[in-house]
């Protein structure tokens, strides 16, 4: 980390608070188990590379920055390098598409995670991002950054991120945990710093930190809440207490702070489809629609595509290329695509005597982030390889998984990303 100019970063409380953290992480009874996978100890040449910890701030939309106080997050950026205007996450915005994303460097449509929740027509079987399906690999396509960190005799650790506890691409992170929502983010960043002090051949180089906080308020109370106001403020105080530990290790560490998507309030109620199209015989998963023939799917688009101005209906080869969700059988067809910040689904719940629904949430994600602004998320990075005080224009999120491979010196096969929009805030320049 650079040295920090005096006056804009509370280092002190930090640093004198952090051997607390960390004793009081290795105590705690919350923490669930750190699990390791059978990897190699770091090849000698690949000691002698950086480390790199990418920390995802779920839903910590691009201007919350400004909007709320996150006075951390901003010595960050005046340190190293942000993107004012926000990073463009990949359709549609949702939490474990655009995670993998960013790890990847693959648009939804070619890892295959194409939303939280879908249905593989080849599989017969359907996708639910809160369960086990998430830690089997074989649902996904790609090479995740620690995946590719471990195919080259680089540790890798991942305190949470979504798939992280999966076996991808032959491997999986040197150290990894089951998710738990319980566990409280100080420990959390206190397991990373101990990552960091393991001896050379067990430290991994590729670290990643998840905090849900913005995220969760951001969905029960809306962004413009004094909840978001509060869960913002705890964030950053955790930035902070991670930076001032990294400080303190004197160690060649570049820190990336990102989310995965914005937020937006919500208008109005539920849309359900089939108030427009008949989708008895779909198999449906929200708003994705599977019709057994191409018949069906024909149409349920003719039903569809003027039904509403609150949403487009496209058939699956028609979706604007923009969006990069044309191609996947798991996108369903039609599509279905909205124009705002409205809540659709194919069908409303069928209700047991007695129940009532669940009211809508108060905000949301998923939309078209060119078309919706509120969709574009944080994007901060800092350290010896990044320049002071360099600020990039939006750029697609698949664009990480190349930067972040190019300061560990790692070889990167085909994805969709590109180093381009990111090179000029490095301080040394991938060699010709």
């Amino acid at each position: 980390m650079k040295p920090t100019p005096s006056g804009i970063w509370p280092r002190a409380k930090y640093v004198a608070a952090l051997a607390l953290i960390v004793a009081a992480a290795a105590i705690a009874q919350t923490a669930p188990q750190i699990l390791q996978a059978p990897n190699p100890p770091n090849a000698a040449a690949q000691q002698e590379k950086p480390y790199v910890v990418l920390v995802s701030l779920d839903g910590f939309r691009y201007d919350y920055v400004t909007k709320y106080s996150a006075p951390n997050i901003t010595a960050l950026a005046h340190r190293g390098a942000t993107a004012p205007a926000g990073m463009i996450p990949s359709y549609p915005s949702l939490t474990f598409p655009n995670h993998y994303a960013i790890v990847s460097g693959l648009y939804p449509e070619d890892s295959g995670l194409v939303n939280n929740r879908f249905y593989d027509p080849a599989r017969g079987q359907h996708y639910v991002f809160t369960s086990k399906d998430s830690d089997d690999g074989s649902w996904y396509s790609g090479v995740p950054l620690w995946s590719l960190a471990e195919q080259n005799q680089m540790r890798a650790a991942c305190f949470f991120w979504p798939t992280s506890g999966a076996e991808i691409a032959g491997k999986r992170p040197s150290y990894y945990l089951e998710y738990s929502a319980t566990v409280p983010n100080d420990e959390r960043v206190a397991q990373v710093l101990q990552w960091l002090q393991l001896p050379p051949a067990e430290r991994p180089h590729f670290l990643t930190l998840y905090m849900s906080d913005v995220d969760h308020a951001g969905h029960d109370h809306g962004p413009d809440s004094p909840e978001v106001a509060e869960a913002v403020k705890v964030v950053d105080g955790e930035i902070g207490k991670l930076v001032a530990g990294i400080d303190a290790l004197h160690m060649r560490v570049d820190v990336i702070v990102l989310a995965d998507h914005g937020m937006a309030k919500v208008d109005g109620g539920w849309i359900n489809l089939d108030q427009w199209a008949d989708l008895s015989d779909f198999v449906t998963d929200g708003s994705l629609l599977y019709g057994k023939s191409e018949a069906d799917a024909e149409k349920a688009y003719e039903s569809l595509k003027s039904a509403s101005p609150k949403f487009h209906a496209y058939r699956r080869a028609d979706v604007p290329a923009a969006l990069h969700y044309n191609a996947n059988p798991r996108e369903g067809d039609p599509v279905i695509v909205p124009t705002g910040p409205y809540l659709i689904r194919a069908h409303a719940p069928v209700l047991q005597p007695g129940q009532t629904e669940r009211p809508p949430l108060v905000g949301e994600h998923g939309y078209d982030p060119r078309a919706m602004p509120e969709m574009k998320a944080l994007f901060v990075a800092e350290g010896p390889d990044i320049r002071t005080g360099a600020d990039v224009q939006p750029f697609e999120n698949v664009d990480v998984y190349p930067f972040i491979a190019q300061i560990l010196g790692l070889p990167v096969g085909k994805i969709d990303g590109t180093a381009k929009p990111l090179e000029a805030i490095l301080t040394r320049q991938k060699p010709e």
